[in-house]
């Protein structure tokens, strides 16, 4: 039960927050809230013990320190800040957290071009009616949802949970 809880949930809130963000442009709280909760229920039944299960979230308070500050200078949205904050919480203070914020900026440098290439093309796509979500030609943001899920399947086979789940 406990491996399958953790090969489903941290992805399937990904790929909900995702696809979220990009038709909508939000990411709805409950998401985060999901991934922080159920982190804290599998870890222990997954066998992390206290001194690892704090270390994982002293990476998501770090992680959500840096959030912060570049929400505070309207960088990044809160959405994203949080899911950032909520998936780091899953890789912990080792080295598959700066892999995964790794694949989370290389993706997020891809998705920023591909989108701002995709609204200097507004009037070719909307005369051609090529589906694209009408948000993310006109808003002014970057859903960043989807760098930080690309960036968690990326990373996900790494981290801690998951090499736990794969060695039951």
């Amino acid at each position: 039960m406990i491996p399958a809880t953790i090969f489903v949930v941290f992805p399937f809130c990904l790929a909900v927050a995702a696809f979220s963000d990009l038709f909508t442009m939000t990411i709805p709280n409950r998401i985060p809230a999901v991934l922080f909760g159920a982190f804290i229920i599998v870890a222990p039944l997954a066998g992390l013990d206290t001194v690892q299960i704090g270390l994982h979230v002293v990476a998501a308070v770090l992680v959500f320190a840096v959030c912060f500050c570049l929400f505070a200078v309207n960088v990044m949205g809160g959405g994203d800040a949080k899911l950032l904050t909520a998936s780091a919480v899953w890789f912990g203070l080792n080295p598959s957290l700066v892999s995964f914020l790794t694949y989370v900026s290389i993706f997020g440098g891809l998705l920023t071009l591909i989108v701002l290439l995709l609204r200097t093309k507004e009037d070719a796509i909307l005369t051609v009616g090529i589906p694209v979500p009408r948000l993310l030609l006109t808003a002014k943001k970057i859903p960043y949802g989807i760098a930080i899920a690309l960036g968690g399947y990326a990373a996900y086979p790494t981290s801690p949970l998951m090499q736990l789940a794969f060695a039951q």
